[in-house]
């Protein structure tokens, strides 16, 4: 679940460059000489009606409202709200109809969930059915997922298989982020925050053309949280909790000519903080609710040297577009790496059924694990578009993506470990629109992918484990149809067929065990819906009713009889359900967003048996029987996917008041998570009810000198809720954050 990694003083130093780089990046920015100009809120346009959406989920400029897909976005205010006091890529959880994030591995590994489709495999190596895209760019590894958010311009998640333009591993949808570009005008801000736990967040931007034919923008983002959670068993005060992160991105745009445009992205980002926080047996037998021996502020760790995680990454992408007579041609080049390491106690108390002293609770034996990751990968993207207007459209491309990863595990009682995976995936691709009629159009794909992946790793014994190579190539396609009933109101039907392709796991050799396998996975999604701008444009509603069938399900069969983690497939996976969207301006100060979904998830497969609970702590709801090594199995046919919320809902009120200088302002979030399964087997314990977290900002803004200073709260009702669990040892659980107050402020310049 972790890795050993060398510390040493060049990584603090790396890191304290960096902060040192921003820390002058900012004063640039602040002592600026510029003019001010009036801004507006982003998510309302000047006559109180809602703007029009602008997104990319065909990978080219249209229309949310005419996009054939269940998609939403978010941009301005609401996106920036949820990041306050620190916020990253998870707190994107519930936030949207269907999706869902959680992690076992700390803020560097974040695990996504579309539809109920993801994978809750911890282990760094791990493929994931949700694909993340940052400025056009797939990050594949979960280490790459988490870069961290600022200068966003918006993001779009779109639900569903997404095979034809965006490759493999795409089965249950895209989360895709778009960054600020440079623009010829200049324009610049600064974000100041403080909040509880010593929380101190900064980020800048600056930007504007330096020549006739360059532009650029610079944007920084500097974040801190000091330690908050304390050693009971040490008996060391505020060790655990906190984190520092630093992170920059440099674009910079050439436009030789009125044809050729070339941008060129360079980003970084360092991190040092604290692993998740194992809670050895806050869950009693026979229950799901934290009990005596959970304290947020404290855990009682005799190993794992209170957590630390730490991670450095860097990247740069090159976006070439050259228009020619009737269509453009793009290509995208992109280098990504990262690395670094989390160690953590994953029993998650002291002592052990053997010695003297032991808490909380029951702990059979020591669990202590280490993790350090270094990987890389390469993507190239080409791509024809036609640009010739009519009744048509097409676009044709081909992808290339390479990568490496190198994962050494150490489970402290062998020696370490080192397994290395690299995958190659090749892909041809098309997409093409047709106008049946002026009211119709006719959206058709298919791509067919190659994706090649191995394995070698040497065991703590010094011993080379058998390579495995396994080779696959798949066709994926998709059809979409749009109907207009009026200018404001359409439906669409459509048909997509996406694959994920076969995964390798090799964390077990850690543990006297061999590599596992999971065969490709294949899905079949039905989805039909509609797109309505209703009451003269102040009403926004969106629904969507969706089916789909996974075959050859990837699993992951975690914990169990050790700690441990092994691949299977599962004859099948079903999902049906829906979701809403709406948004609403009651009048020009008044602005409501809403959002539900239900999923229905189920594995279908009448033979597979996966370990439960080596504790024997728990208490399995499932058919069970006892495997030839005397430990309990569950038969998992008929069970909802693991971590698949049956409902999300989420909401936000904006309420604004107009004074002569600019406007005071009050904006509430909320969102709630249905009923989830945390494993494939079912479990009392491990069964989580409905949860839910709030947040609330109270602001003004000055219109006139274009600042606003606003009172910020993060689970503001500080609910204390179960995100997930380890079952091998004892009943072990992990939280959520804890509530967050603070103030921000924000000065723009013109």
């Amino acid at each position: 679940m972790f890795g050993v990694y060398n510390n040493n003083n060049g990584r603090n130093m790396k890191f304290n460059c960096k902060k040192a780089a921003i820390a002058l990046a900012l004063q640039s920015i602040m002592f600026s000489g510029t003019a001010f100009a009036e801004e507006q809120t982003e998510d309302q346009a000047e006559d109180g009606k809602l703007e029009t959406i602008v997104v990319t989920a065909t990978k080219r400029p249209q229309s949310a409202q005419e996009v054939p897909i269940s998609i939403t976005s978010m941009y301005g205010e609401q996106f920036e709200n949820l990041l306050s006091g620190g916020g990253d890529i998870l707190t994107l959880a519930s936030r949207v109809p269907g999706l869902y994030a959680e992690t076992s591995n700390g803020r560097v590994a974040p695990r996504f969930y579309i539809r109920g489709l993801g994978n809750t495999d911890f282990d760094l190596a791990a493929s994931q059915p949700v694909s993340i895209i940052m400025d056009d760019v797939v990050m594949e590894n979960v280490v790459l997922k988490s870069f961290p958010l600022f200068d966003i311009e918006g993001v779009e998640v779109i639900r569903g298989p997404q095979g034809t333009l965006f490759g493999r591993n795409t089965t249950a949808g895209i989360i895709k982020f778009t960054s600020k570009k440079p623009t010829e005008d200049f324009d610049a801000y600064v974000k100041l925050g403080t909040g509880s736990y010593g929380t101190r967040d900064i980020e800048a931007a600056v930007g504007g053309s330096l020549s006739d034919t360059v532009s650029a923008r610079f944007s920084v983002l500097n974040q801190h949280r000091d330690d908050w959670v304390s050693n009971g068993y040490t008996g060391m005060n505020d060790v655990m909790g906190g984190h520092d992160e630093a992170a920059y991105r440099l674009q910079v745009a050439f436009a030789p000519s009125d044809d050729l445009d070339i941008l060129l992205n360079v980003h970084s980002r360092s991190y040092e903080g604290t692993a998740s926080l194992f809670r050895a047996n806050i869950l009693t037998t026979g229950s799901n609710q934290l009990n005596a021996n959970y304290d947020r502020d404290t855990v009682y760790y005799d190993e794992g040297d209170n957590n630390p995680q730490e991670y450095d990454g860097d990247g740069a992408v090159l976006n070439i577009t050259y228009d020619m007579a009737d269509m453009t041609f793009s290509s995208i080049t992109a280098y990504e790496s990262a690395d670094g390491r989390s160690l953590g106690d994953i029993d998650g108390g002291y002592g052990a059924s053997y010695l003297p002293e032991m808490g909380p609770g029951f702990i059979p034996f020591n669990s202590a694990t280490q993790d350090a990751a270094d990987v890389s990968q390469l993507t190239q993207e080409f791509r024809l578009a036609s640009d010739t207007g009519g009744n048509s459209t097409w676009q044709v491309g081909f992808y290339y993506f390479d990568s490496e990863l190198e994962v050494v595990t150490t489970p402290f009682f062998v020696a370490p470990s080192t397994v290395t995976q690299e995958n190659t995936t090749w892909a041809v691709f098309g997409q093409g629109t047709y106008d049946l009629s002026d009211e119709t159009t006719l959206v058709y794909g298919l791509r067919y992918t190659n994706d090649e992946r191995s394995l070698t790793a040497i065991s703590g014994a010094g011993i080379p484990i058998d390579p495995v190579n396994l080779d696959d190539g798949q066709v994926s396609w998709e059809m979409m149809l749009n109907h207009r009933l009026s200018d404001d109101v359409s439906v669409y039907g459509r048909i997509a067929n996406g694959f994920r392709a076969h995964s390798i796991q090799g964390r077990d050799i850690a543990f006297f065990g061999t590599p596992s396998v999971a065969e490709s996975e294949t899905i079949m999604s039905f989805e039909a819906g509609f797109k309505a701008d209703l009451l003269d444009n102040t009403l926004r509603l969106n629904g969507a009713l969706f089916s789909y069938e996974v075959s050859d399900i990837q699993l992951t069969k975690v914990g169990g009889n050790g700690n441990n983690v092994g691949l299977a497939n599962s004859d099948k996976g079903v999902g049906q359900g829906f979701e809403v969207d709406a948004q609403y301006h009651l009048n020009e100060n008044i602005t409501f967003t809403l959002g539900y979904s239900y999923n229905d998830t189920e594995l279908q497969d009448n033979n597979l048996w996966i370990p439960v609970c080596g504790s024997g702590q728990c208490t399995a709801t499932d058919v069970t029987r006892t495997n030839g090594a005397g430990g309990l199995e569950a038969l998992v046919n008929g069970n909802p996917f693991p971590q698949a919320p049956k409902t999300i809902f989420n909401f936000t009120t904006r309420f604004a008041f107009p004074i002569e200088s600019g406007e005071i302002f009050a904006l509430v979030d909320f969102a709630q998570q249905g009923d989830t399964n945390l494993f494939i087997y079912e479990t009392v314990e491990y069964n989580v009810d409905s949860q839910h977290e709030t947040g609330l900002r109270l602001g003004y803004i000055n219109a006139e000198h274009s600042y606003d200073v606003s009172l910020y709260g993060r689970n503001i009702t500080d609910e204390h809720n179960l995100k997930g669990g380890i079952d091998f040892n004892n009943n072990t659980g992990f939280v959520n954050e804890p509530r967050i107050w603070g103030v921000e402020f924000r000065k723009s310049f013109y």
